[in-house]
């Protein structure tokens, strides 16, 4: 196929790519920038792109395109909640503007990188499947929320949408995040010493590394029409949903030396719940989650080591929130995060 990857420079864009490429795909991507310079370790070789804001994609630029992969948004919780406003104009607004301009290109398949966080304060302990009531609690589930409403709209005989709702993403990437759980704790641990859980470490959070999301995404791209269309998929294993806690512990154990500091500072956090993940199993036989919480940190320790993760890259180029910051500081970022 001939694929449109939105976010291609992205943390989980900058793995998916070459495992589309692999698979025979060409991929053309699509970008702002925005994390572009957000490097650790030898740059990575990207494909072909545009950049562009994704409020500003054009109606021409979607032809010949045989699917779009859409990952580009403002990616995490305090983005959303720094700038809710923004959130609701790119997340939500361009995203189903661009799945409308794709369908009317005869785009056939829209892949839309959708959230677990929507399953939000969902209290109890069962898990969840893709039917559960959505609880979202922030601003970015919300707009992923949002989405999915409308794009189910979108769907016809000749335009398939489909949501596939990622875990918490982990593990290494070139373009590394740090402002997400178990890269963070690796992060603080291999340059502290310290593991530092802020809140009582008793919320429940399913995870899947970024490798497994993207082996769901190619899987989804060429699955038949009918196990997929307009349907909801929550990506990971049910081995990866554990506590806060008990994800620390892991990172312990991957970093020699280190020691876990429960602080409960925050409190109790309201987004907490263990998700179900039987019904992509069931519709791509073929995929397996292959990566443990428990490997994801014993990679990310090596990696950091590996390739010199010093504390201020950790703090500013590779937490999104202080990254962006810096950037409207400096005048390279509009304040409508505009390059």
């Amino acid at each position: 196929m001939r694929v449109l990857l939105t976010g291609h420079q992205g943390y989980l864009g900058t793995v998916m790519a070459p495992v589309l490429a692999r698979a025979g795909h060409e991929v053309v991507g699509l970008d702002s920038g925005l994390f572009a310079e957000c490097v650790l370790g030898p740059p990575p070789d990207d494909p072909p792109g545009h950049r562009m804001d994704l409020r500003d994609v054009p109606a021409g630029l979607l032809e010949g395109f045989d699917a779009v992969i859409h990952l580009a948004a403002l990616s995490n919780d305090p983005l959303g909640a720094l700038a809710p406003e923004l959130t609701y104009d790119i997340n939500h607004h361009a995203s189903v503007r661009l799945a409308r301009l794709a369908r009317d290109a005869g785009v056939r398949r829209f892949l839309y990188a959708s959230t677990c966080s929507v399953y939000g304060a969902s209290g109890g302990d069962d898990l969840l499947g893709e039917d559960a009531p959505l609880r979202p609690v922030t601003p970015y589930a919300e707009s992923k929320v949002r989405v999915e409403d409308e794009l189910i709209e979108l769907a016809d005989a000749d335009f398939t949408p489909v949501f596939l709702r990622n875990a918490t993403a982990f593990g290494f990437s070139p373009r590394l995040r740090a402002d997400i759980v178990l890269n963070n704790l690796v992060g603080h641990a291999h340059l502290t010493g310290q593991v530092r859980v802020l809140s009582d470490g008793t919320p429940w959070r399913p995870l899947v590394h970024v490798a497994d999301i993207a082996d769901a995404f190619a899987a989804a791209l060429t699955a038949p029409r009918a196990a997929v269309h307009a349907r909801a998929f929550n990506v990971g294993g049910e081995q990866n949903n554990l506590t806060v806690a008990e994800i620390a512990e892991h990172v312990v154990e991957a970093v020699p030396g280190s020691e876990l500091l429960v602080t409960g500072e925050t409190g109790a956090d309201p987004r907490s719940y263990r998700v179900d993940f039987s019904r992509i199993r069931a519709a791509l036989p073929e995929l397996h989650a292959r990566w443990t919480v428990k490997a994801g940190a014993v990679e990310l320790a090596d990696a950091y080591r590996c390739h010199g993760l010093t504390v201020t890259d950790f703090r500013q180029r590779f937490t999104r929130l202080a990254w962006l910051a810096d950037r409207r500081a400096a005048g390279t970022v509009s304040e409508d995060l505009r390059t």
